[in-house]
């Protein structure tokens, strides 16, 4: 099995938005040293207690820290974007970084709809145009407009050995379907889906059609997974990441909190009916129980690769967790 992560880059209470940045950079590292695949850093805009508005930008200070861990966006969020400019960017990492950069792409707002207004007008039409925008940029990355195409003439530079390879992340059948009519690779967002993710792995293996990119499907599950050494210990932990998405319904979700001050938190009852759904969805326990419980979700996605979400309040809990994993699954 292989294992990767997926990093947003969440501040904590007490550090600043730059330490949270910093800290990316050092779980990039440690990943790379512990053996994990890929690392991954999402798109997030105006989301208190998330500091990941501009994966691109950070991929490239993370792959000069680093050496062989693959980079990627996870995702970039395309209906924001023109395709070109999204090809040049990524283009450029790969350039900088040769067979190392992922472009995982998605079709979420990553935001409140006011955000989705600031950065771009026409938003939920070009979600419509999703389909037209991954051939385009697919055209562009490989250099396969024909030659009566507008751009046939036009590359965007700089034009690397290695294209990016492009990831379509999803939470459904319709990501599924589109990966799959268009020869990528795909990966399915588990810690954030009630859809039956297992049908959507088996609809885009099953509709796979083999491109110049793949020649057969590729896939990874993402999870969201706290490991420490004892499940008292885990499911202490936990609480700092399921009090902070609560405070964020209520649009107090400024920070990462504590787990002392979570502990703290006073709950609706409706809130914490929401707080145990959460963490019903987690994967929360030892090294031992991880280990199974990962290797049971790998049968039944019928998948080689499991990425991992991880937030804590101390980083250095975070980077344990990663570590115990590691040790229990990877070596």
């Amino acid at each position: 099995m292989k294992l990767s992560i997926l990093d947003q880059s969440p501040i904590s209470e007490g550090l600043s938005a730059k330490e949270a940045l910093q800290q990316s950079i050092q779980l990039a590292k440690a990943g790379e040293a512990f053996g994990y695949t890929r690392y991954w850093l999402t798109e997030h805009h105006d989301l208190g207690g998330l500091a990941s508005s501009a994966p691109e930008i950070l991929l490239g200070v993370i792959g000069a820290h680093t050496e062989k861990i693959k980079l990627g966006s996870g995702a970039l969020l395309l209906p924001y974007y023109k395709p070109y400019k999204v090809a040049e960017t990524f283009n450029t990492l790969a350039t900088l970084f040769p067979n190392r950069i992922d472009l995982g792409i998605g079709r979420a707002p990553g935001g409140a709809a006011e955000a989705s207004m600031a950065l771009t007008n026409n938003f939920l039409e070009n979600v419509w145009k999703m389909p037209e925008l991954v051939a385009e940029l697919i055209q562009f990355l490989h250099d396969d407009f024909p030659d009566s195409h507008a751009f046939s003439n036009v590359k965007p530079a700089p034009v690397p050995d290695v294209p990016p390879e492009i990831w379509m992340l999803g939470t459904s059948k319709k990501s599924a379907l589109l990966a799959a009519e268009n020869g990528v690779a795909y990966a399915f967002g588990e810690f954030m889906s009630e859809a039956d993710g297992q049908a959507s792995m088996k609809s885009y293996r099953e509709n796979f059609k083999k491109s110049r990119m793949s020649a057969s499907p590729k896939t990874l599950l993402t999870v969201t997974a706290i490991c420490a050494e004892t499940e008292e210990r885990a499911r202490e932990l936990a609480l700092s990441s399921s009090i902070w998405k609560i405070r964020s319904a209520k649009g107090k979700g400024a920070y990462i909190p504590s787990v002392e001050e979570a502990k703290r938190e006073i709950l609706s009852s409706e809130e914490k009916q929401v707080k145990k759904q959460m963490e019903q969805k987690m994967l929360i326990g030892t090294p031992e129980q991880l280990q199974e419980r990962f290797q049971a979700l790998q049968k039944e996605y019928e998948t080689d690769e499991i990425m991992i979400t991880t937030t804590t309040h101390r980083f250095e809990d975070k980077i344990n967790s990663y570590r115990l994993l590691a040790e229990a699954i990877l070596f």
